[in-house]
């Protein structure tokens, strides 16, 4: 049996294409795709004699015994995540609480099933048409969470008069709605929120808006490719009051306004008839949705307003920061949950391919909805899967390689036997290394043992490439036989030696 350096060097070439290509350069295009299997049926073909002919019918009669394979994609708007996206996830999120940990905000948790009533209290809204929500074993209504924010006022109002206030809280978890999917929406996705308790003032609103654009520039995107559309749901009460709308149309108006990017201008006009607003009033409302500055829609109401103001000191504060290029005025956005009481914000692709990136706002009357007292509150809720399309359509996603780097994900060394009687043998260097990396001080090395004992070197590269290794470390019976040596190679270089166990 020839030495196992003598078959390394036959694999030189190999190893020099690949130490001068990138290793796994797999794209977050796949991230969030669903899995999908075929099955394939080879049916059994005649045979010419009578003994072919009975295996035959034995494979026929085993075939329809045989369970019938269930349906082995992921329930419908649901994704499966493999190692490759995986890593992209933790990359995204990683990006997620490096902003959040940066401007000062602590990560909570709340479970992704809560009491129903968490999410049903403030009726009327779309979203409680949308829970994934059932009675459990014990006769109690539960559902899982469509969003985080009800799940943060609920462990505000849990602390009572504990809490020290402001809170500034960020928290990513998974959610659920069942709604109609289309592009960047799924029934099931994990979001991202930041929350500021406790402070009235629009500077809450401005520190997260910061925030957001922070992280926008910290993943390669700028204000050429989003946008941040800045409102108040104060100022369409005020537009609402010229109109001579009622104060009880105000939240129904709300919700059809929200729906003018999606639905058109004359179904929202629709719906407004159907609450109650006549059509000048909706005519005098649709028209002030199109005011492109705050003062243009001060020349509309005629004066300053305390809307207008708050804006007018938001805007400025976020100019300080050098990010006012970012921000866009527009009226027409108010956000469609009910619970917004202020300023609302939502984040834009600005080829408009997309839908919203991110939306949020103050919410300072969320609390008495469930028995409490009012708090102040300020923020927002970022979805992954929009983010993800975004990113990948602009080239900004990072390599497989990069995305390693980054998460500071451990290199691989991988020890395979060159034949099964050396199985054990590899399984001891393998615990020698492993050994010492638990004893080492710059972290653990991920030891990846090749359990499959008949594998040719070809597979095994096959593997180190898969893996990403940066050495491997094969067992041949020769070196093993001559003082248990192995032989190890650095697979970027090509480099290769023969070491004794000891000495590694």
């Amino acid at each position: 049996m020839p030495h196992t350096m003598a078959l390394l060097r036959r694999w030189g070439a190999l190893t020099k294409a690949r130490a001068n290509t990138n290793r796994l350069s797999s794209r977050a295009n796949a991230y969030g795709a669903a899995a999908s299997s075929q099955v394939e049926t080879v049916g059994a073909g005649g045979g010419r004699s009578s003994a072919a002919s009975s295996v035959v019918k034995k494979q026929q009669s085993a075939s329809e015994e045989k369970v019938k394979m269930i349906d082995l994609n992921p329930p419908r708007g649901t994704r499966d995540f493999l190692p490759a996206e995986m890593r992209v996830q933790k990359w995204l999120f990683s990006k997620f609480a490096q902003v959040s940990e940066m401007y000062g905000f602590d990560e909570i948790m709340a479970p992704v099933l809560e009491n129903e009533a968490l999410f049903t209290r403030k009726g009327g809204e779309e979203i409680t048409q949308q829970l994934y929500n059932f009675t459990d074993k014990g006769d109690r209504p539960v559902s899982l969470r469509p969003e985080l924010t009800p799940s943060l006022a609920r462990i505000v109002l849990k602390q009572g008069k504990g809490a020290i206030y402001p809170l500034k809280y960020y928290a990513i978890g998974q959610c659920w709605r069942y709604e109609r999917m289309t592009r960047g929406r799924r029934r099931e996705h994990y979001q991202w929120n930041m929350d500021v308790v406790g402070v009235s003032d629009v500077s809450a609103e401005a520190e997260i808006i910061a925030a957001l654009v922070t992280f926008m520039q910290r993943v390669g995107l700028s204000d050429k490719d989003v946008g941040i559309k800045i409102s108040t749901r104060s100022l369409l009460a005020e537009v609402l009051a010229a109109a001579g709308v009622p104060d009880d149309a105000f939240v129904p108006v709300c919700i059809a306004v929200d729906k003018l990017d999606k639905v058109g201008e004359e179904k929202v006009r629709e719906e407004l008839a159907a609450v109650g607003v006549p059509d000048s009033a909706a005519t005098q409302i649709l028209a002030a949705l199109k005011v492109t500055s705050l003062e243009d829609m001060q020349e509309l109401l005629g004066e300053s307003t305390k809307a207008l103001d708050e804006l007018t000191e938001l805007f400025r504060m976020l100019d300080a920061r050098g990010m006012s290029d970012w921000l866009v005025f527009d009226p027409s956005v108010v956000r469609g949950l009910s619970y917004y009481t202020g300023v609302v914000f939502e984040g834009f692709d600005r080829k408009g391919e997309l839908r919203a990136i991110f939306g949020g706002g103050r919410y300072d009357r969320l609390m008495s909805t469930y028995g409490g007292e009012d708090i102040p509150c300020a923020g927002f809720g970022f979805g992954d899967a929009v983010i993800m399309e975004l990113l990948s359509e602009r080239n900004l996603m990072p390599s497989d390689a990069e995305i390693r780097r980054v998460l500071g994900i451990p290199e691989t060394i991988v020890v395979s036997a060159t034949s099964e009687a050396m199985f054990d043998a590899a399984g001891t260097v393998a615990e020698k290394l492993r050994c010492r990396q638990a004893n080492a001080a710059d972290g653990v090395t991920r030891v990846d043992l090749v359990l499959e004992k008949k594998k040719k070197l070809k597979w095994i590269f096959k593997l180190c490439d898969r893996v990403a290794a940066s050495t491997l470390y094969l067992v041949g019976e020769k070196e093993w036989a001559d003082g248990q040596k192995v032989v190890k190679k650095e697979l970027a270089t090509g480099e290769q030696e023969a070491i004794a166990l000891d000495e590694l």
